[in-house]
């Protein structure tokens, strides 16, 4: 079976992905796809997905085997 360098190069640089090309992983070109996007919406879309990008998350560490308080971040006003 052949590389996938080698099949890419088998089948031309016009069948590569562009993401690919740009030396990018597939989640940052969707990222800065995704952005670009945000920044070009008109009101009152860009304020509504600017709501829905905002991020949570719980870091629980743990000592001893013993679970201790969590601490909660984000992007928003996270309660």
């Amino acid at each position: 079976m052949a590389s996938p360098a080698a099949a890419a190069a088998a089948t031309g640089p016009a069948a590569t992905a562009y993401w690919r090309v740009a030396g990018m992983t597939y989640m940052s070109y969707a990222n800065a796809c995704a952005t670009h996007l945000r920044k070009c919406l008109k009101e009152p879309y860009k304020t509504q997905t600017a709501a829905r990008e905002q991020v949570h998350y719980k870091i629980t560490k743990w000592v001893d085997g013993v679970a201790q308080k969590p601490e909660f971040r984000g992007t928003g006003g996270f309660e």
